[in-house]
């Protein structure tokens, strides 16, 4: 739903930014032929694979792993067996009828504009722009919602044959400087960089080594927090286990070598940190993940008081705990804990214990999906009967309206 003048792209009143893609359900039955030809026995000669006669003795168990050449993804043998496995593969599929009409249906379905919703920062509106069929979205900056906006960052022209993609970003409040990450030929390395908001240009500012990260400004704009990996050995940043991630503060204009540990945890390889600043500035906010499961730990640091330690604040992996913002020393979050349908509650930093929590917006029959604080206010947003409803309430959990939404 647009909510205001978009200050570039062509307007496209009615034109639903949701397409049905029921139509998507022919493909299977226009490829039943040729799928049934393929797996007729003999149908390809595949190329021999690279084999090698390998036996590891696990624990007194003899395993075979003939195939174990082709871990060696750069060898001149492994890179001729792919070759010829893709000759097979492009081969067949350029044989399909149906593979022409199908792209031509498709590419005019997908052929339409979107945007992101815009957030203010500073003086300015930062939002996302895709024309209909570029690879990736173009981040825009406008000094107004009514005025046309300008390119910021277009991730398509950060190389020539489009393998580096724009990863995260994120805007100093000030509106200055925006932090943005990219990856290279699909990898989860991220490379951070710092681009002044008015020149358009970067800055001197170069953070490696970061996986899984965002950039969380401190209110000041001089400087973020991110986390990152030690540097792996070299030719093993592709193939390489990563573990025992840090979480470090990068001051602009400095080196990476000179970043400040903030957090780090050496007895637990597994962990991984998440860094928010909440909006009056006073703490940081850690929130620690031990897998791709949403259980998580929360930490917090007074940045009145830097040198001091981050402290526990929730001390077990035992549901999802979603920082949403705080109110002095009350931290509010969006938790699943005693609440499978999801509530909000306050925790005083004061008084952690979990017997000191406070549910500010009760467990529902509907799903909590999320829950923001806007000035002296959560809006929580459920799904009931497969639509959203959104909520108001103030901030110790009395229900205050819905808000009307234009359709399903």
């Amino acid at each position: 739903m647009r909510t205001g003048p978009f200050p570039t792209g062509p307007k496209s009143p009615g034109r639903p930014l949701v397409r049905p893609l029921h139509h998507l359900a022919l493909l299977g039955l226009l490829l039943l032929p040729n799928l049934a030809w393929a797996q007729r026995r003999g149908a390809f000669e595949y190329p021999p694979a690279p084999r090698a006669d390998v036996i590891e003795d696990l624990h007194g168990t003899k395993v075979a792993d003939p195939f174990r050449p082709l871990e060696d993804d750069n060898a001149a043998a492994t890179k001729a067996w792919v070759e010829a496995e893709n000759k097979i593969t492009f081969a067949y599929l350029e044989g399909i009828a149906a593979r022409g009409p199908l792209k031509e249906r498709l590419t005019k379905l997908w052929n339409y504009e979107k945007f992101t919703t815009p957030r203010r920062e500073g003086k300015q509106y930062f939002y996302s722009y895709n024309t209909g069929l570029q690879n990736q979205s173009v981040l825009f900056v406008a000094n107004s919602l009514a005025e046309a906006g300008r390119v910021l960052i277009d991730p398509n022209t950060l190389s020539a044959d489009g393998t580096v993609a724009l990863g995260g970003t994120s805007v100093s409040d000030d509106g200055r400087f925006v932090a943005y990450s990219v990856a290279d030929g699909g990898s989860d390395w991220q490379t951070w960089r710092v681009r002044d908001v008015a020149t358009g240009r970067d800055l001197d500012d170069l953070v490696k080594w970061s996986k899984f990260s965002g950039a969380a400004w401190t209110k000041d704009g001089k400087g973020f927090y991110y986390a990152r990996f030690p540097e792996p050995q070299p030719g093993a940043d592709l193939k390489g286990s990563n573990y025992f991630q840090k979480l470090y503060y990068h001051e602009l204009g400095k080196p990476q070598l000179g970043d400040r540990l903030v957090f780090e945890n050496p007895s637990e390889k597994n962990w991984m940190f998440q860094a928010t600043v909440t909006d009056d500035g006073r703490y940081l906010v850690i929130t620690v993940r031990k897998s791709s499961a949403p259980k998580v730990k929360v930490y917090y640091q007074d940045l009145s008081a830097p040198a001091m330690r981050p402290f526990e604040l929730v001390g077990s992996f035992d549901a999802k705990y979603q920082f949403i913002d705080n109110v002095g020393p009350w931290f509010y979050f969006e938790t699943d804990k005693d609440a499978p349908l999801g509530r909000v509650i306050a925790i005083n930093v004061n008084q952690p214990a979990p017997e000191s929590w406070r549910t500010i917006v009760a467990e529902s029959t509907s799903a909590l999906q999320n829950a923001n604080m806007v000035g002296d206010r959560l809006i929580a947003t459920y799904l009931q009967d497969a639509r959203s409803l959104v909520r108001v309430f103030d901030l110790d959990g009395w229900a205050l309206r819905d808000v009307p939404l234009p359709g399903l």
